[in-house]
């Protein structure tokens, strides 16, 4: 058997796994028309042959990319809302676990508070649903109600205040196709216009009713890393992006009953293990005990979680799961099961598509097929043990972080304008094999920024990074600078504060926002404020990022995307975007390179509202 290292290194040229095709690395390259595949070279005018630049070959390749993002994200939040319409009905095994963030999030839309929590949740879903549908050409309703005013303005002058984001999705494709529109300043304002509607329509809308359905996020402990399996207990790994039948797996694993199932087969017990970015969703919300016991990792640790010869059952929800997967499912006897529609594996045709009404029975099955398998799997497969285990600090979000300030933001404004904090990073990294392998890049660009007194909000598959490698705890303080290791003190917070998943961009978004108007409404863009992705990978992160850069913020990309083929393209984003949005894209490879002039514009920003 290979796994994803080694099928790294193949693809690499003479020897190099990070040295690819030169036209694919820069963008410049096209095959959605049968006159391809084909290649441009600006330097001599080289064209596609309908006459398409490399500049709008490289930044229609991103739209596209970020249409693909755009609607992942959006499928999640399909079935939120299709979660809550059921919950509502009373058709579920969950509930409206936070009231008053229900009533918190539907007075900021001007919807009606007063009546019963039931009305205000069917009011919410109806007023969402409506602006999803509107079309691109109508104005949404949700960004006009969430948005900053000074971004709001900004949107409205470059027009790119979207629409809704079915509407948008279409928009972006529609322009993609061959000889439709192929001006690569008009795609990349079309990205960005489909970004923001991304951003507040689908991923604030997502994570806030999670938050109404399985609690706020607040700060706990957790165990991490591969040392949370262990092969005497019937183990379960809720994997992808959805967390709604792993809840409903913690709910009856932690019944009698099913404890006493599990060790009728020979099992100590029946454990629910949280996985990816599933996991993450699960972890930032509810507390470890012995029955939902930790969290592996990201995804590229998801072949060494499968040959760990540990795992009975991997249910694989949206995204993150890798089509690898049934070789490792029949030679360490685990079961793969999809349980979302998009989910599909070759040679895999047993599967549990994820329905709301019936979450508990689904929930229910799988759990049972675990049983069933623990027998042959623990006769059979000889397991790896004695791996690591750590803990790390979960559960911070924009409520969690005012409890921990008293309420109020001005404890950290106040470090921030004395300079004890000299700024924010918001980190949503993926993890990705190029180079410099899982995960390095993200912690030491974690570390060079917590040690020069920059507070890290971390999110994605990095963050799963970032906590197993120990920066999520009180005592990773002693790796801050002496500002941020005395607010960490004083705190008694990590340095990373562990703020969630990819899809919590939005939320990030919106905790900016917060701080904006709180120091008096200055502009986004001149915020001591960075967004930072040091290790992209999929097309969720390429809509992340356009978004940054649409709102305002420094954005930080690593590795270098596919579109340095574009010389004007380039330029847009690197340099001429800051008059555009006030957003601007720097990229470079040397961790310490990058943060330097992270913190350059930091300080520019600190000195231009004098603190």
């Amino acid at each position: 058997m290979n796994n994803i290292w080694d099928r790294f290194e193949a693809q690499g040229f003479s020897g190099d796994p990070d040295k690819r095709c030169p036209f694919c690395l820069k963008g410049a390259r096209c095959d959605l028309c049968s006159n391809g595949p084909c290649r441009s070279d600006a330097s001599i005018d080289k064209r596609g042959v309908c006459g398409i630049t490399a500049d709008g070959m490289a930044m229609r390749m991103m739209l596209l990319r970020n249409v693909m993002g755009a609607s992942t994200y959006h499928y999640h939040t399909e079935a939120t809302l299709k979660t809550l319409k059921a919950t509502i009905e009373g058709k579920t095994p969950f509930k409206i676990s936070e009231p008053d963030k229900l009533k918190t999030f539907a007075r900021r839309l001007g919807l009606n508070v007063s009546e019963d929590i039931k009305k205000v949740a069917k009011d919410l879903l109806e007023f969402v649903r409506e602006d999803l549908n509107r079309p691109h050409t109508e104005k949404s309703k949700i960004v006009e109600k969430l948005a900053p005013e000074e971004r709001k303005k900004v949107w409205n002058e470059l027009g790119i205040f979207p629409g809704g984001i079915y509407g948008e999705m279409m928009f972006s494709t529609s322009s993609c196709l061959t000889n439709v529109d192929g001006y690569y300043a008009s795609l990349a304002l079309k990205a960005m216009r489909l970004g923001i509607a991304m951003a507040y329509q689908s991923q604030i809308v997502n994570e806030f009713i999670q938050d109404i359905l399985f609690n706020i996020p607040r700060p706990h402990k957790m165990r991490v890393n591969l040392g949370v399996l262990d092969p005497d207990y019937v183990n379960v790994l809720p994997n992808g992006h959805e967390p709604f039948l792993g809840f409903a797996m913690v709910q009856l694993a932690r019944k009698p009953e099913w404890q006493e199932k599990a060790k009728s087969v020979g099992a100590k017990g029946l454990r629910i293990i949280a996985n990816i970015e599933t996991g993450q969703e699960m972890i930032q919300r509810w507390e470890m005990d012995d029955v939902f016991y930790g969290f592996t990792g990201n995804w590229i640790m998801q072949e060494a979680i499968l040959a760990s010869g540990c795992i009975d059952l991997f249910a694989c929800d949206m995204n993150c799961s890798m089509p690898i997967d049934p070789i490792y499912a029949k030679k360490y006897k685990f079961k793969l099961i999809p349980v979302s529609d998009v989910v599909v594996f070759e040679g895999v045709n047993e599967r549990l598509d994820y329905v709301p009404e019936k979450a508990e029975e689904q929930a229910a099955k799988l759990l049972q097929m675990a049983i069933d398998n623990f027998e042959e799997r623990r006769k059979s497969i000889e397991p790896v043990t004695g791996l690591d285990m750590n803990e790390a600090v979960v559960g911070f979000s924009k409520e969690s972080i005012l409890a921990a300030l008293g309420g109020t933001l001005d404890p950290l404004l106040n470090a921030i304008k004395d300079g004890t904090i000299r700024g924010v990073a918001g980190l949503v990294s993926c993890t990705t094999l190029r180079d410099t392998g899982q995960d390095v890049h993200t912690v030491r660009v974690a570390k060079e920024l917590i040690k020069r007194d920059v507070l890290v909000l971390s999110m994605g598959c990095g963050n799963g990074g970032l906590q197993v490698a120990g920066l999520c705890v009180p005592e990773a303080k002693d790796l801050a600078g002496p500002g941020l290791k005395k607010i960490c003190e004083l705190l008694g917070i990590p340095p990373v504060l562990s703020f969630g998943t990819c899809t919590d961009t939005g939320r990030l978004a919106d905790l900016v926002g917060v701080i904006s108007d709180a120091l008096g409404g200055v502009a986004i863009p001149d915020l001591p404020v960075v967004a930072v992705a040091p290790e992209y990978m999929e097309q969720k992160a390429t809509i992340d990022a356009i978004f940054a850069l649409a709102f305002g913020l420094y954005t930080y990309v690593n590795p270098v995307p596919t579109v340095t083929g574009g010389p004007n393209l380039i330029k847009l984003l690197t340099v001429d975007c800051k008059d555009v949005t006030g957003g601007i894209l720097h990229v470079e490879t040397d961790p310490s390179v990058a943060v330097d002039a992270m913190l350059d514009h930091i300080e520019a920003n600190r000195k231009k509202l004098g603190i």
